[in-house]
């Protein structure tokens, strides 16, 4: 016999991010998920009380990074880092780099002042080149 949804525990999203640190505050947490920049089971969510079960998918926008977390456990306080952590799983893909190295600025010595205007075309020169030869 399984569990009727409402017999299964549940807890708040807003509290759910704050006791999994991943926000700071409780109030972080709740205007992240009103501007809709978290999905619960795929599903927008708008409201700060939609309830999250052990089994439920969060993915999450949190500044430029997106986290997708399974919730393992619910918790009940905003312990440390290593129990918060023990309360979901971090599905989320490693990222590979995307960009190139970008290449060295051109050192002056110091204090030899401004460069001048022929100077700076040398420079913008050198660095045209350094950036378009290195594709051949």
């Amino acid at each position: 016999m399984n569990p009727s949804p409402e017999h299964v525990p549940s807890l708040r999203l807003d509290k759910y991010l704050w006791f999994i640190r991943k926000l700071k505050t409780r109030s972080k947490a709740t205007k992240l998920v009103k501007e809709g920049k978290v999905r619960v089971n795929g599903t927008k969510v708008s409201k700060a009380s939609c309830s999250v079960r052990p089994g439920d998918i969060i993915t999450a926008a949190i500044s430029s990074n997106v986290y997708i977390l399974k919730v393992l456990e619910l918790g009940s306080r905003r312990g440390s880092a290593p129990e918060a952590q023990a309360l979901y799983e971090d599905l989320t893909p490693a990222l590979l780099p995307t960009k190139a190295p970008r290449p060295q600025r051109p050192e002056r010595e110091k204090g030899a002042g401004r460069p001048t205007k022929r100077q700076r075309r040398q420079t913008d020169r050198l660095r045209w080149n350094t950036l378009y030869d290195a594709g051949d």
